[in-house]
């Protein structure tokens, strides 16, 4: 059974059934309803000012930038990870960026309850893929190891999203103001 009642959708996804899970896409049920922007996008003015040309799609070296609804770029993690390269703030000819000094976004993943060390399974594929640090592993003694989650850590490069074999891991935006 869903949890109607508890999401907020976009009247696009209501139309598309996601208020059951099993019409939801494996995007959606990682990333939600929303779309993740490309990093340092601007996104009190983003589909104002952005023209959808396409430049941040070709100068992406990891190809998860992709044409989203309405044709404005949104990010993919299933294709792979952000390097932040910075590529995409450089090619595109619109001021829909912020500055590069600043934070990319504020994303940051959560482990569900469907996560293989969860069940008493081991596996540390999301760790491995972690080149922050944000997911590591404590030693237990009589048990399997225990999957220690460091959010302040976290660049929410989308790089453990991809490799989790459970898709147990979903990216979330953090407010700012937090």
């Amino acid at each position: 059974m869903s949890r109607f009642a508890d999401q907020s959708l976009p009247r696009r996804s209501f139309l598309r059934g996601h208020f059951l899970n099993t019409l939801q896409s494996d995007q959606v049920k990682q990333q939600g309803h929303n779309a993740i922007r490309p990093p340092w996008a601007d996104l009190t003015q983003f589909t104002e000012k952005c023209t959808a040309c396409g430049k941040c799609q070709e100068a992406c070296e990891s190809r998860i930038i992709v044409r989203g609804a309405g044709g404005f770029p949104e990010i993919q993690f299933s294709q792979g990870e952000c390097t932040f390269c910075q590529k995409c703030v450089d090619v595109c000819p619109e001021p829909v960026f912020r500055s590069t000094t600043e934070t990319p976004w504020t994303h940051k993943v959560e482990i569900q309850q469907n996560c293989l060390l969860k069940q008493r399974i081991e596996c540390r594929s999301c760790g491995d893929s972690c080149e922050s640090r944000a997911i590591r592993f404590r030693p237990k003694l009589g048990g399997i190891v225990e999957l220690v989650l460091t959010l302040e850590s976290c660049n929410g490069c989308g790089a453990c999203l991809s490799v989790c074999p459970t898709q147990a891991i979903h990216i979330l935006k953090v407010n700012e103001e937090e």
